[in-house]
């Protein structure tokens, strides 16, 4: 499908959906239970394949709306009838990779071709030297895999700079592994914002696991068990990042756009209120109700670190695109290895709208005080990430922006174009 957006302003009040990674984690770790239920969860096409996993274990999961009632394999997951399909979900095939090293006998896990061609080897690596099998098909350390026959935890390095999914993954698992597992980091660790999730996540059901000073440590012979048998999700401060940048950027002067559902968490992207604010949009955070104002106000470019926070980095390219002067996204090598190589996507797609970019290895200049932004037909590279932002860019283009591939929204945002309509966003899709 695309989308056709109009210069257009937006207002009023709406909701951020619950955030992706924390429910990815959760119905996991629901399944790693003997059962447990999420609320407030985010059903999407990417945590649909995390449930389709735990169900592939031996679990079960039922749904009603947001409400995710899971009976787990406790700990033990079975030999999965079929192969596990992961879909577009590297989060999934992660975490699951781990898991499924836990099993007696062998798991095949796979993805579309985007995943088929994101890196797997550090952990599959990982989960040969902690005495499971963990290969790729084509030995080349992309899906499709093999994993199983019994991980048994100890001690184990990994990289880093990779992905932190790998120490999610390992993690998550080593909690039910007889022996625990020590993670030590063999290079600096970036988006580490999404470990301290898991760490939350992790503490919520039970289980015990910290930071050393080599890296991370889960011990052994643990039970998944959330208080009360419930756990619930927080709102997502990446989804929120493009509200916020659409208030920002085309919000009206006598109204704001109030966002609901931003409470505190250890979410990393929650940055993006900081960035917002630095670029001169007029933002309230009030902590205690979960709510966020953002007003429009003339935006300067910035220069931003986003190795912690490599998912905001789309937003940040369509305010720099906007804003006066150079804002420079620093650090961001490994924003290449997401569902697509999002620093050439963002340079290519908003070049294509009369943007100004310089694009390096590790750094995406946006030359602001270069650009005025033209309505023209633009990519969304399958990835949602990539359709949201150049979505934003759209409400401040002269004339209309057409983002192919719209309903790759589905994996973390399915109602984001809806969502930007009642705001008053000219915008629709065919």
């Amino acid at each position: 499908m695309d989308a056709h957006i109009s210069q257009s302003r937006v207002r009023g009040r709406t909701r951020a959906p619950p955030s992706k990674s924390y429910t990815h984690r959760a119905i996991l770790a629901a399944g790693y239970s003997d059962g447990a239920v999420v609320r407030d969860a985010l059903v999407s096409a990417d945590t649909k394949a995390t449930m389709r996993a735990v169900e592939g274990f031996g679990g079960s999961v039922g749904r009603e709306g947001q409400t995710v009632e899971v009976t787990g394999f406790d700990g033990r997951p079975e030999t999965p009838a079929d192969v596990i399909d992961c879909a577009n979900s590297g989060t999934t095939m992660r975490l699951v990779t781990a898991c499924a090293g836990l099993g007696e006998n062998l798991t095949v896990l796979t993805g579309d071709e985007s995943l088929r061609s994101r890196p797997q080897g550090p952990l599959l690596e990982a989960v040969s030297d902690l005495d499971g099998r963990a290969e790729s098909t084509r030995r080349n350390g992309l899906a499709p895999l093999v994993v199983g026959d019994g991980m048994t935890g100890g001690t184990v390095e990994i990289p880093g700079d990779v992905s932190s999914q790998y120490i999610t993954a390992l993690l998550m698992a080593g909690a039910v592994t007889d022996e625990g597992i020590d993670v030590e980091l063999t290079t600096e660790l970036k988006s580490a914002p999404y470990v301290d999730i898991t760490l939350e996540v992790l503490a919520d059901f039970g289980i015990e696991a910290e930071r050393t000073d080599e890296g991370f440590s889960v011990p052994g012979g643990q039970s998944y068990r959330p208080t009360g048998g419930e756990y619930s999700v927080p709102g997502d401060f990446s989804s929120m990042s493009y509200l916020l940048a659409a208030g920002a950027v085309a919000g009206s002067e006598d109204e704001p756009v109030v966002i609901e559902g931003a409470r505190p968490s250890a979410q990393g992207d929650s940055a993006i209120v900081d960035i917002v604010r630095d670029m001169g949009a007029a933002v309230e955070w009030d902590e205690d109700a979960g709510e966020l104002t953002v007003s429009p106000a003339p935006l300067s470019g910035i220069t931003v670190d986003v190795g912690d926070t490599p998912d905001l980095l789309p937003t940040i390219a369509v305010l720099g695109a906007i804003a006066d002067g150079d804002t420079v996204i620093e650090n961001c090598e490994h924003v290449r290895y997401k569902e697509t190589d999002r620093v050439s996507a963002m340079a290519e797609e908003l070049s294509k709208m009369d943007a100004h970019v310089t694009e390096e290895q590790d750094r995406l200049t946006i030359h602001g005080g270069q650009t005025d932004l033209v309505g023209a037909d633009v990519d969304g590279r399958h990835d949602h990430r990539i359709v949201m932002s150049l979505a934003v860019a759209g409400l401040v283009a002269d004339g209309e922006t057409t983002v192919a591939g719209s309903e790759h929204v589905d994996v973390s945002f399915p109602n984001f174009f809806e969502t930007m309509r009642d705001l008053g966003a000219d915008v629709h899709e065919d």
